[in-house]
């Protein structure tokens, strides 16, 4: 089927919609992935019993805790990801506007990876924070009752350099993530769910070690306390041997499959969503009644085209229905 029509939505270099369609994307990725985060922090601790598996560790908390906790913390993850993200995709878009200009598109592959590496740095500089947070709430029996009350504790006992301990770790590991991205630079949600999800599998395992490491730099437990990430793997290797360093890997890996998937696909869906509600609202198709129009129904077809192609790969929507997907498309940018 043909979608040539769906291809052609509006870019967009306007700096308030990559962030407002970073945050919302890295809101949706964290929130929906969180308890399976929970249990990936717990499985990581060195001295949490029950843990082994992710079926032994979820139902562990859940006893023993509440039906809640799998979700405790979760407001430090809206706090920081809403705004780490927003300042990943403002600075990656920016990045890589500029990089396709200054080379004529000729080194497009080089050009995504350097944009990311930079748009990294600065997403883990705002993050880093929420994450120390998040994971001191995660852990078993711990004494905080809030974010404000963990992230004030935080500061009295450890100092502002408590926040940026794994900072070093956290980038290292978040580079590989940089890898897979849209080379087209197509409105593709098959493409980005795909790449996003290849990316975040491949990535997820190889990177499992520094996740570790990193965890027991932000979590500080009383029989692991470490300043930098060669101490913190000479923690992990005394208490689990070379294993442990894999520990939570299955948990990483189903986390980051579908959650660097639903970031990127939520990220293009709404950045291309708000491009076209802003080229309507400023009048350029030159008819004040269809820009009202598509201000009106300019969110709807990005995400039911998105959804009729993804059903479509799988041969679940009929040609037809293809067909009036594109024209109703084509129709609200009119």
């Amino acid at each position: 089927m043909n979608f040539d029509d769906y291809e052609t939505l509006p870019t967009t270099q306007n700096f308030t919609t990559h962030m407002t369609a970073g945050a919302i994307a890295g809101v949706m990725e964290h929130c929906i992935m969180y308890p399976l985060d929970s249990v990936k922090t717990r499985m990581q601790s060195l001295r949490t019993a029950h843990n082994g598996t992710i079926a032994e560790t979820f139902r562990h908390m859940v006893q023993r805790e509440g039906l809640l906790r799998p979700i405790r913390g979760m407001s430090a993850v809206v706090l920081g990801a809403g705004p780490a993200h927003a300042c990943y995709f403002a600075t990656y878009e920016h990045i890589k506007h500029t990089l396709a200009q200054l080379t004529r598109h000729r080194h497009d592959h080089i050009t995504h990876g350097l944009s990311g590496c930079v748009a990294s740095l600065v997403h883990d500089a705002v993050s880093n924070p929420a994450e120390v947070v998040k994971q001191r709430l995660q852990m078993l029996n711990s004494p905080y009752r809030g974010v404000w009350e963990c992230a004030r504790h935080v500061y009295r006992a450890e100092g502002l350099r408590a926040f940026y301990r794994s900072y070093g770790t956290q980038v290292a590991m978040n580079v590989p993530y940089t890898a897979a991205l849209n080379p087209a630079r197509a409105y593709d949600p098959r493409a980005h769910a795909a790449a996003g999800a290849a990316a975040g599998a491949l990535a997820a395992a190889a990177t499992t070690p520094l996740d570790v490491c990193k965890t027991v730099l932000n979590t500080q437990e009383a029989a692991a306390r470490a300043d930098g990430l060669l101490e913190a793997a000479g923690h992990v290797l005394r208490a689990n041997g070379p294993l442990g360093f894999f520990k939570g890997v299955q948990a990483r890996v189903l986390y980051q499959m579908p959650a660097a998937a639903i970031c990127w696909l939520t990220y293009e869906t709404f950045k291309h969503a708000l491009a076209g509600n802003a080229l309507d609202s400023h009048g350029e198709d030159g008819a004040g009644g269809a820009g009202g129009a598509g201000v009106a129904g300019g969110v709807a077809p990005p995400l039911a085209c998105a959804a009729l192609r993804l059903a479509a790969a799988a041969g679940d929507v009929p040609p037809a229905a293809a067909a009036a997907a594109a024209a109703a498309s084509t129709l609200t940018r009119s």
